[in-house]
């Protein structure tokens, strides 16, 4: 019989590499400062994975810390969602390969591919499996290794981003309690203001598609700014509606860390002020879709969400897409 539940976070974890990347360190590899970067930014540095680490490296350090939180087995998961756009190899999906790591033998698993909306996206589709009674735990995991992706010769794109993986287990919680709402989205006419454009088969990463940097992250930041101001305040007011609660019931919002100025923007729209918003992309700059889920371990680890508290995560990225999600802090 499918009895259907409510769906909270049960335990989190992250990880990033030790090599940490200043600002002052990139000053030495392409035309930029310090003083550059924190003022359109708000990122002082930023951690790199060193050869040999892969994404699934460490979402299994991030899924362990987790699981250990959440008081569960590997054995106990049902699934597993990583949500990532640089996953180890196309096939098997990087979700198989954790899978394998932590020993979760009883769980499904594949990888969700909606750029920095990919946490968001993933707790939402993880929330609908429990909601529905088909799934009682899913390990939900953001992970990142953009370094790889990177034109070091482009100052308006290398400064931006980092590397890095944050985890949350997905479980039943009491009624009243986890996913109260959700919104999600995205505008493919968009797509074309950030993207790889060598990284699939449309355009095979061939020495050519090297030699022209193909491979590397191409943005217009203009672009992308306008878009993400617009919607990320939008999609946490639209999950906010859908959960019959306004900006006055926020505790805390996690959003999405690409920029403080785009951070700062969807606190004024939610006419929040900045001590109810957590913010960390000063230590880790773009963390893509594992950004909210580091923040969010970070803030839950030190008791920045109390039971009871309303907790918002916002996200917005590369597709364009968009998510928000409204949960009760069990």
């Amino acid at each position: 019989m499918i009895v259907k539940a409510n769906a909270g976070v049960l335990g989190t974890g992250h990880y990033v590499p030790e090599r940490v990347v200043t600002n002052a360190d990139l000053e030495k590899m392409v035309d930029t400062s310090d003083e550059w970067i924190q003022e359109r930014t708000g990122i002082r540095e930023r951690h790199f994975a060193p050869d040999g680490v892969n994404t699934s490296d460490m979402c299994t350090i991030a899924a362990k810390q987790a699981l250990d939180m959440a008081g569960l087995s590997p054995e106990e998961l049902d699934m597993i969602i990583v949500c990532t756009l640089t996953p180890d190899m196309t096939i098997p999906s990087t979700a198989c390969i954790v899978q394998k790591n932590i020993g979760a033998k009883n769980a499904a698993v594949f990888d969700l591919y909606a750029a920095c909306s990919g946490f968001a996206y993933g707790a939402i589709t993880a929330t609908q499996y429990i909601q529905s009674g088909m799934c009682k735990n899913v390990l939900v995991i953001g992970a990142e290794i953009l370094s790889r992706y990177m034109d070091f010769t482009d100052r308006n794109t290398c400064v931006l981003f980092g590397d890095g993986a944050g985890a949350a287990v997905f479980g039943q919680v009491p009624e009243g309690y986890g996913v109260l709402g959700a919104d999600m989205g995205a505008d493919g006419n968009g797509g074309k203001y950030l993207n790889i454009p060598s990284s699939g088969v449309a355009i095979l990463p061939t020495d050519e598609a090297r030699a022209k940097h193909l491979t590397y992250i191409k943005m217009d930041g203009k672009e992308v700014y306008k878009f993400a101001v617009k919607v990320m305040g939008r999609t946490a007011e639209k999950a906010l509606t859908r959960a019959g609660l306004s900006h006055e019931d926020i505790d805390l919002l996690i959003p999405h860390q690409a920029n403080i100025r785009i951070i700062q923007s969807a606190a004024k729209r939610l006419h929040l002020p900045m001590d109810k918003v957590f913010v960390n992309i000063h230590k880790y700059a773009n963390t893509s879709g594992a950004s909210i889920p580091i923040a969010m371990d970070e803030a839950n680890r030190q008791g920045r969400m109390k039971r009871d508290d309303i907790v918002v995560l916002a996200g917005f990225g590369a597709g364009l897409t968009w998510a928000g999600l409204v949960m009760k802090w069990y």
